[in-house]
């Protein structure tokens, strides 16, 4: 498996190397020697989850305050556009975003370290986002931003379809930014230092 960084700082995309023969192929989807020897320990995931998404859905943008959570994402089944907004405000890219494209076909994971926002566009008609949690999960430490912020300005690929009640009435990123910095949530500095 590839382990590479990426434009913010500490976020990892993981490559793995499919053995496909006339039956199909077979991959892994994680592997705790590649992760460790960028940083992350396997150890740490105590939850999986899964969501299923309609084509033009947008889940996010989601983080989490207090110790916050890493993330190791893929998608199972069909495409997603994944979104990672850095709001750990000491972070040499605070604020900054980027985006991947994460499928069935090429079978790349996203690692997100504590500390940023993350959501995604369903690219296909079904898309089945998998997720890799270190944390459990405590609704009293969700963080919401706008999936539309305009200073963010994110650009989804496709009209979105649907967002759920709670995403269209986030706040919008400057608030969140604001709350964040005079905060200080305690998200350890060494997930961005590696």
């Amino acid at each position: 498996m590839n382990v590479e960084p990426t434009r913010l700082h500490g976020v990892l995309i993981l490559t793995p190397t499919p053995h496909a023969d006339e039956r199909g192929w077979f991959t892994r989807t994680s592997d705790a020697a590649s992760l460790g020897a960028a940083g992350v320990s396997s150890r740490d995931f105590v939850q999986d989850s899964q969501s299923r998404s309609w084509k033009g859905v947008v889940r996010g943008l989601h983080g989490r305050s207090g110790r916050g959570e890493a993330k190791l994402v893929r998608c199972a089944s069909g495409a997603i556009y994944d979104v990672v907004v850095d709001a750990r405000p000491t972070s040499p890219t605070f604020g900054q975003w980027d985006s991947f494209r994460l499928d069935d076909v090429d079978l790349r994971s996203l690692y997100i370290p504590r500390g940023l926002l993350h959501g995604f566009q369903a690219l296909t008609e079904v898309a089945d986002a998998c997720y890799r949690i270190d944390a459990e999960h405590d609704p009293s430490e969700n963080v919401s931003v706008r999936w539309n912020d305009p200073d963010l300005a994110v650009r989804w690929p496709l009209p979105v379809s649907t967002v759920s009640e709670r995403d269209a009435a986030a706040p919008h990123w400057r608030a969140v930014r604001e709350g964040l910095r005079a905060h200080q949530p305690v998200w350890p500095s060494s997930e961005w230092t590696r």
